[in-house]
């Protein structure tokens, strides 16, 4: 097996980055759950919760080799520096948008205009912040009209850092909803620690099933998901990094190192990406 340094031209390798954070606050004090997965899972400085400047985004971009960034945005009230930073880059900056399943036809309606309005590449949920599995019915609406959108969505998945609830994020939750909504693509965010084998086994039985190792930095990687990596997962793990919860450069470093056949490197850090979430999308109406 070749080094993926070496074989890929890693240095040249330009990435996509699908979970980037202009700002954790958004000028909002911190919530008990954030300061605690700071201080005690990440063990991390100030710059975990710092609220980027985008000129200062886009210069960390370009020093880590990063060439599109998505962005999250809570969709229910976007902050209006995310969308500013997507206007001033709009081939560079992109968008998640944070959507609350509970709020059913409310939050389609509004998923539904503001994929119109900005550069929404894709939906998010984050299934810890609302106790809920994503098979639970609340979260069906949501995906029905991902799929009228064609638009992607990412599903967090894993045992998360803070002090929330964990169960909720097995992955294998998502078993019934790739079955019930077989046109959803699904991306699983975050990694899937503890449960990377039913993730692996999931992403083996569902073709719109993936997986973007956000918040994990690749050199803590498992043997299995390098091994899929490199066989049968070629086309289904996304590299993220989170930033600056962990900054892209360190995270583009790490990746570098991984031991990949040639080609693997550059469909993680980038073409995988670009297919999911960048290639043209074909709605099948709406409201």
């Amino acid at each position: 097996m070749a080094d993926g340094r070496a074989s890929d031209g890693a240095c040249d390798t330009k990435a996509i980055d699908p979970w980037v954070n202009l700002g954790m606050l958004g000028g909002k004090p911190p919530p008990e759950w954030l300061l605690r997965v700071k201080e005690d899972y990440f063990k991390a400085g100030d710059d975990f919760l710092k609220d980027l400047a985008p000129a200062e985004l886009i210069a960390q971009m370009d020093e880590a080799g990063v060439e599109k960034a998505v962005l999250s945005v809570q969709l229910d009230a976007p902050q209006a520096s995310v969308i500013e930073c997507a206007r001033l880059y709009p081939e560079r900056i992109f968008l998640a948008a944070v959507c609350d399943p509970t709020e059913h036809m409310k939050t389609c309606w509004a998923l539904e205009d503001f994929a119109v309005e900005q550069p929404v590449v894709m939906a998010r949920v984050v299934p810890f912040m609302h106790d809920l599995p994503p098979s639970h019915r609340d979260y069906y609406p949501l995906y029905s009209k991902c799929c009228d959108l064609d638009l992607p969505i990412s599903i967090n998945t894993g045992i998360p850092g803070p002090p929330m609830p964990g169960e909720c994020q097995n992955p294998m939750h998502l078993d019934r909803v790739c079955l019930d909504f077989p046109k959803l693509r699904v991306c699983m965010a975050h990694g899937a620690d503890p449960w990377w084998a039913v993730a692996i086994r999931l992403m083996l039985k569902y073709e719109r099933l993936f997986l973007m190792t956000s918040a994990y930095l690749p050199k803590y990687f498992p043997d299995e998901l390098i091994r899929f990596m490199n066989t049968r997962g070629q086309g289904k793990i996304l590299y993220a990094s989170d930033h600056p919860v962990l900054s892209m450069e360190r995270c583009l470093e790490a990746a570098r190192g991984l031991d990949l056949r040639e080609g693997v490197l550059d469909k993680f850090l980038r073409h995988n990406a670009e297919d999911l979430f960048f290639a043209e999308r074909q709605p099948r109406g709406g409201r």
